[in-house]
């Protein structure tokens, strides 16, 4: 993309955004002088052959030097969002921030109060897409910054854990977006890593009995949290979804001998099929974000096995082969809560055996759901689903009991 303008002088920014005034100028160094960093502030004239270079970019750029025009406190007063870039192409382009603009900003960064939303999301997701985003990060933190974007995250400094893991969740949490750049992963996956368990913070609890730090249900807590940090950055509804149900369904389960199909069985309804493998993703991140190894092949194999084997086999209603206008033309109901029971009713059943998830056996099934009353029907369709979620809440709680870290 090539952008086009006259030179021009910029008046001051009272809103820390726009320029009151701008005022065209037949000078290319009035034009430099208003930009950003001296490494944006060159021009180049192919018909002379001369580079122009003011401010000493051409020097900074072989020093990795981010470096403001003139005083870095009036270019960070003309556009707060330059505390952000200052610290997005120190991040990408691997380059040191000066210390004297280091130091305004520190100083000036509660400007960005005054910037919008999705200017900040834009240069916060170049930050988290970088090569090295855990350093960005750190970054944001050690310049004060984060804590006007992402408060939330800060709250994992100093919070320790139990003994499985050697970092605290500031730097675990980190390590496990490394980790996703790593990989190259795409962001909702890196953002579902940065945020998995910024809900132990909120969540910790001496355990007498373990004499250990718990955080039962950082999950749940989690994927509050989540949601509410995506919609305040004004992230799209689509990937704000996903980042909450990669962080409400992290904790999945270690030991591929205990784990049963049943239960991966809900992890893909709860997630998604299309999301399954993201979760696996982030689930590799926060392994290795306790300094743990990556996993073994077997246990790796074994993971995606049971997982393609649990999407063959049905985990929501849509997934039957039987839908509710095939039982209304069977049963002759007429659409109502009893179409919901029977479909209930028949996804329970095919959960405990998937077998039975042909069309034969449904219809002839929904016959037979189809004569009951309604206080019958909703009774076993209510029971079946509260007896499931019951035995699947229990292996639950004891793969968890026995791997309570995970």
């Amino acid at each position: 993309m090539v952008e086009i303008t006259p030179y021009r002088l910029e008046t001051k920014y009272s809103d820390k955004r726009h320029p009151d005034e701008v005022i065209f100028s037949n000078k290319l160094e009035d034009d430099l002088k208003r930009r950003d960093f001296t490494i944006n502030s060159m021009a180049y004239s192919p018909s002379k052959g001369q580079l122009i270079d003011p401010f000493g970019g051409i020097k900074d750029i072989s020093e990795m030097l981010i470096r403001a025009v003139g005083n870095p406190r009036d270019r960070l007063k003309e556009d707060a969002l330059r505390i952000l870039r200052a610290v997005r192409l120190g991040t990408t382009l691997g380059f040191r921030i000066d210390s004297e603009l280091k130091n305004v900003i520190h100083e000036t960064a509660h400007s960005l109060d005054k910037i919008s939303i999705e200017r900040i999301n834009d240069e916060f997701v170049k930050i988290v897409m970088a090569k090295n985003p855990m350093e960005g990060v750190q970054t944001l933190n050690n310049m004060s910054v984060l804590k006007h974007i992402l408060p939330e995250l800060e709250e994992g400094i100093g919070v320790e854990q139990n003994g499985d893991h050697i970092y605290h969740v500031w730097e675990h949490n980190l390590r496990a977006l490394q980790h996703s750049a790593d990989r190259n992963w795409p962001l909702h996956v890196r953002l579902g890593a940065l945020l998995h368990d910024v809900g132990k913070p909120k969540t910790r609890f001496w355990s007498k009995e373990k004499n250990d730090w718990t955080f039962y249900g950082h999950d749940v807590v989690g994927a509050k949290m989540a949601a509410k940090i995506m919609a305040r950055l004004h992230f799209s509804k689509k990937i704000s979804d996903i980042v909450t149900k990669l962080v409400r369904y992290h904790l999945f389960f270690s030991d591929v001998d205990k784990i049963t199909l049943s239960a991966v069985r809900r992890i893909v309804r709860n997630v998604g099929p299309e999301n399954v493998w993201d979760l696996m993703k982030v689930r590799a991140c926060d392994r290795i974000g306790m300094g743990r190894p990556k996993e073994t092949p077997y246990r790796l194999r074994k993971y995606e096995a049971m997982i393609e084997e649990a999407m063959r086999s049905p985990t929501s209603v849509g997934m039957l082969k039987i839908d509710g206008a095939k039982i209304m033309a069977v049963t002759q109901e007429t659409p109502g809560p009893r179409i919901g029971w029977i479909l209930h009713a028949l996804l329970e059943e095919a959960l405990e055996n998937p077998e039975k998830n042909e069309e034969m056996f449904l219809m002839k099934r929904t016959g037979e759901l189809s004569a009951l009353s309604d206080n019958e029907l909703k009774t076993i369709g209510e029971k079946g689903k509260g007896k499931k979620e019951e035995i699947e809440s229990k292996e639950i709680a004891e793969i968890r009991k026995r791997h309570w870290v995970k």
